[in-house]
Formats: C-alpha cells, sequence, structure tokens
C-alpha cells in the first residue's frame, strides 16, 4: 500500500476531530439536526485551519446512507467515495485552475442534473476568490436560486477579493488560526499513535513554527519523523526549520529588558552563525513582546493567552523588568526593523542595531517629568517653573537601561524643557511698531516664507532675529555659535530669497545685512547704527555658557545627564 503522508492521513473524519473550530462545527451540525440547510457556504481563515476538510466533512454528513446526520457512518459507498475523492455526487473544483467563464457555464450547465447515488449534488470550489469576475457574474443567478439537490461550498484565504454579491449569496463562516496548546495536542496524539516519541519543547517548536495551521505543522512532523526517525528532539526541530528555542528567545527578551548589550550581541552572532532566520526572530520576539505587554497591562487576561505553562513563568519574571511605555516603545522599533528588513543588505546589522535601541530606549511620562522638575526647581530655591519667552532645550535623550519597572519609571524623557527668567541685556533700539512686527511675524511668516523659496535659506533664518529695521535698511543678527548658518545665508539666492521676502513684507525697497551678535552688544553692526543702552529695550537671548549657570537649568542637566544643544526665542 502506498504511503499516505500525515496531513492526508489524520484528515478529520467527523466534526468531532475537526481542532479548534468549535464555533464553526456547531453552527454546522445545528444546522443539520434541524433540518435548516442553506444552499451557500463561504468558508473562509488563514491556510491548514481545516477550510475544505470541513467542507468535504459536510458534504459527507448530508450524502450520508444514514444522513443527512451530524455523525457519518465512514462505511457506505457514499462516505467511502467522498473521503477518497472518487464521488461523482460531490465534486471539487480548484478555483485557481477552472477560473474561466466557460468553466462555470459548463458548471451552470450541469446543475441542473440529479444526484447519481447521495441525495445532494455539492460543489466544493477551492480558492474561489481567483475565479475571474467574468466567471462570478456567470455563477450569480444559478447562486441565488439552484435546484433544491445542489449545494455550492467556497473555500478561501482572501475573502476581500470575493465579489460582494457573492457572499451576500452564502453563509459566510470565518474560521481561526488554531492555538498553539491544540496544535501541541494533536502532535502528541499522531505521535502516539505513529510510535514516535516527541518531547514537549520539540512539540512547542513545531506549533510556533506552524503560525496557526495544523496542517502544516502535520507536514512538518511527517519530515522530521524522514530526519530522525523514532525520537524528535527540540534540536531537531530548530535545526531543520532554522527557528529559535524557546529558552533562547526568552533570554533575549530578558537582556534586551535588562539593556544588556553584550548579551544581546553574542546570542545574535550565535544564532546568525547557526543560520538561523533574522526575519523570523524580530516576528517571534515582537510577539513575545505583545504578549509580555498584554500580559502586564491585563493581567486577568493571562489564561487567554496563547502560552504553556513554562512561558507563563518566564513571564511573570519579565514582568518585573518592564513598563507598558517601553514596552510599546519596543514593539514600534521591531515592527519598523520588520518592514525594513527586505530592503536590508545584512540582516544581523540590522537586527543587532534594533535589539541594541529596544535595550537603550527608555520612556518617562510628561507628568512624571513635570513633577520630577517641579522637585529640581524648590531643591534650588527658585520656587514654580515660570513661562518665558526665552526657553533652553534640554537634549535629555539618553537611551540606557533603567535598572528594573518602578511604579514610577526613572528614566529620561525625549526633550524636556526649562524656562526660567532670563536677564534683561543691551539691545538695538529699534524703530519700534516695525521691528516689532517683525519679530512677532519671524517664524510664522518670514521664515516660512523664505522656505518656501529656498528651503535652506528657511533652515538658517531659524538661528536669526531681526534687530534693526530703518527706512532702507534692515539689520538681522546670527549668534555667534550659528556662525555658518550666516556664511550660508550669504550664498547669493539665499540672500535674494530673504531680501525678496522682507521688501514684500515691509512693502519698500530695502538692503538686508546679516551680521553676528556679540556677547555684550545685541549686533556687530557698522558703527553709523547707534546702539540704545537703556531702559525699554528688547530682551535679548542668553549665551548657552550663561543659560549652564541658571541653577535650575544645571541641576537639570546633571539630573538627566543631558546637554543644552539648542536656544530658541
Amino acid at each position: 500500500m502506498a504511503y499516505e503522508v500525515l496531513a492526508r492521513k489524520w484528515r478529520p473524519q467527523q466534526f468531532a476531530d475537526v481542532v479548534g473550530q468549535n464555533h464553526v462545527t456547531q453552527t454546522l451540525q445545528n444546522a443539520i439536526t434541524a433540518n435548516r440547510i442553506a444552499h451557500a457556504y463561504l468558508f473562509v481563515g488563514p491556510r491548514g485551519t481545516g477550510k475544505t476538510s470541513l467542507a468535504r466533512l459536510f458534504a459527507k454528513a448530508l450524502n450520508c446512507k444514514t444522513g443527512p446526520t451530524i455523525t457519518p457512518c465512514d462505511v457506505c459507498d457514499s462516505c467511502r467515495e467522498i473521503t477518497s475523492g472518487t464521488s461523482l455526487d460531490v465534486q471539487e473544483i480548484d478555483g485557481a485552475s477552472n477560473n474561466s467563464v466557460e468553466q462555470v457555464r459548463e458548471l451552470r450547465d450541469n446543475v441542473k442534473f440529479a444526484p447519481t447515488h447521495g441525495k445532494y449534488k455539492i460543489y466544493i470550489i477551492d480558492e474561489v476568490h481567483m475565479l475571474s469576475t467574468a466567471a462570478f457574474n456567470a455563477l450569480l443567478k444559478t447562486l441565488e436560486e439552484p435546484p433544491a439537490h445542489v449545494k455550492f461550498f467556497f473555500a478561501t484565504t482572501e475573502a476581500h477579493k470575493v465579489l460582494p454579491t457573492i457572499v451576500s449569496r452564502c453563509q459566510r463562516f470565518d474560521l481561526r488560526r488554531i492555538p498553539v496548546a491544540l496544535i501541541i495536542e494533536r502532535l502528541n496524539l499522531i505521535a502516539n499513535e505513529e510510535k514516535v516519541s516527541l518531547d514537549s519543547d520539540a512539540a512547542l517548536a513545531i506549533a510556533r513554527g506552524a503560525e496557526g495551521g495544523l496542517r502544516d505543522a502535520e507536514s512538518a512532523l511527517d519530515q522530521l519523523i524522514a530526519f530522525r526517525g523514532e525520537t524528535i528532539t527540540e534540536t531537531d526541530v530548530l535545526a531543520v526549520f532554522g527557528l529559535v528555542s524557546r529558552q533562547t528567545l526568552e533570554l533575549l527578551a530578558t537582556a534586551i529588558l535588562k539593556g544588556d548589550v553584550g548579551e544581546i550581541v553574542r546570542t545574535i552572532a550565535e544564532l546568525d552563525a547557526g543560520g538561523k532566520d533574522m526575519q523570523r526572530l524580530v516576528l517571534e520576539l515582537l510577539d513575545h513582546f505583545r504578549t509580555l505587554l498584554v500580559y502586564l497591562c491585563v493581567p486577568e487576561a493571562a489564561p487567554t493567552l496563547d502560552v504553556i505553562a513554562p512561558q507563563v513563568e518566564s513571564l511573570k519574571q519579565q514582568a518585573q523588568l518592564a513598563d507598558p511605555d517601553r514596552l510599546m516603545r519596543i514593539a514600534e522599533v521591531l515592527s519598523q526593523a520588520e518592514d525594513r528588513m527586505r530592503y536590508s543588505l545584512s540582516r544581523r546589522t540590522l537586527v543587532e542595531t534594533s535589539l541594541i535601541r529596544c535595550a537603550r530606549a527608555t520612556t518617562v511620562s510628561v507628568d512624571d517629568l513635570m513633577k520630577r522638575l517641579e522637585v529640581l526647581s524648590q531643591s534650588v530655591g527658585g520656587g514654580e517653573i515660570v513661562s518665558s519667552p526665552a526657553i533652553a532645550r534640554v537634549d535629555s535623550v539618553r537611551e540606557t537601561p533603567p535598572p528594573a519597572y518602578a511604579p514610577r519609571a526613572q528614566a529620561p524623557a525625549p526633550r524636556a524643557t526649562v524656562s526660567p527668567v532670563p536677564k534683561p541685556s543691551p539691545v538695538l533700539a529699534p524703530a519700534k511698531s516695525e521691528l516689532d512686527a517683525l519679530t512677532a511675524q519671524w517664524r510664522d511668516q518670514i521664515v516660512e516664507r523664505v522656505k518656501r523659496e529656498v528651503a535652506l535659506a528657511g533652515v538658517a533664518l531659524l538661528d536669526a532675529k531681526p534687530l534693526l529695521v530703518e527706512q532702507n535698511r534692515v539689520v538681522i543678527g546670527f549668534d555667534p555659535q550659528f556662525a555658518r548658518k550666516l556664511e550660508q545665508i550669504k550664498i547669493p539666492t539665499y540672500h535674494a530669497a530673504v531680501h525678496k521676502i522682507m521688501v514684500q513684507f515691509l512693502k519698500r525697497p530695502v538692503n538686508v545685512e546679516c551680521v553676528l551678535m556679540t556677547g555684550e552688544e545685541s549686533a556687530d553692526v557698522p558703527a553709523d547704527h547707534t546702539v540704545d543702552k537703556g531702559a525699554g529695550s528688547a530682551p535679548h537671548s542668553k549665551t548657552r555658557q550663561e543659560w549652564h549657570q541658571e541653577p535650575v537649568v544645571r541641576k537639570t542637566l546633571e539630573f538627566f545627564n543631558g546637554s543644552i544643544v539648542d536656544i530658541r526665542e
């Protein structure tokens, strides 16, 4: 007798044999019992979850000699012919290779003939979404009002490609991915019947690799039996399919949460040397952290997670090292890495850098940050933190690992802002109305309009400010630390764009001068310009050194191990 592969040998022959689709089998059995059998059914779901098997089983239940029945006898001629695929009354059609309108018209002409032996003439069309639009349209009328002896069973993995007019004429059943625990249970049953020793970690590895498809798991077990014989271990599964062991995956996740970059690099090097699939590793890590996030945020949902007992123990330990915000950040980084994987020349490098980012990335809520800044302000006797037009932006993004999760995350936050009140400094005495108007609309109007003319010129103006507006003269000042921006703005094309916008704004011809500001003066302008150092002058931004001397800013920098990267007014 010819060898029969496990996926065919162990195909369900009774409704009770179907794994993980109780919502479908229960409905079909109730329909048979109540004699409420529709004329068309659509089975939708991922590969290997039982769509075609359910269609065959349902056909057998309807055409069994004792049927319609929820327990086909499997011994009558009709049952045996349907099981072997030789029944004249049950025709299984591949939608991918029989998708033309002519073939559907032939089917439509044949439905009027009565069944040969059974009660119904049944058409099972697999991958029905592959039918052409013309073929679907040719089937519509027959599908809506078929003869009483005809039933249609459709199966597809891509329901969105089936015409809505077809779906509306069917009873639709959505099959689910089969949980890991049920796949393991089925694999152990098959292994016992086939006299094969399958250890628990090996069964878990096969179930993980199957991604919810029982047929894939059975085919993998068949391949492993051919590879190793009667004894199958986790090492065999990992070697054949390039998977990563559960223990290694959990150790890598723990290293990420602890910020152990050395362990991450060593583990990735070992996995790469072992020929493991880096993209599959990223996907499994993403799924692991998603499971950990659900476990941490919704502890009562733990029994519904698709994990086994040893994995639950690992989740308990890792939950002590993580917080929800950090896990969401890790998931975001892994998702980006998976998207970029297909375009990467070195997958190992991409995985290493992404996991290091995960290990070093930390988050803190805005509320926590403000409370801690308030404490800092009070500790230096500064009272409340007040708002000011001048803001020192502190770069506190430091991707360093926190020691462990606490109710309040002790980690830096991106771009904290501190607003001490600056001391007035001597500035130019401008023509107040025009200079004030120019200053007030500098970013929203002037800079944005220059950007539309020459983008880089507008970027350079972000680090400048207007100092003087006279009848035919405008002076723009740059802080010495942005001297290279001044050199950029002197490029003829850039300068012409600035001049054009100034003329449009002031509505008269002017000359635009760009100069460097000095420490005590507001601008290094020609000698004929009058400098008013008296009261009423506009406040001038402090230098970086002056901001460093502010007690609140200095404390903040020390607390976050940060530095001032920019000063904006």
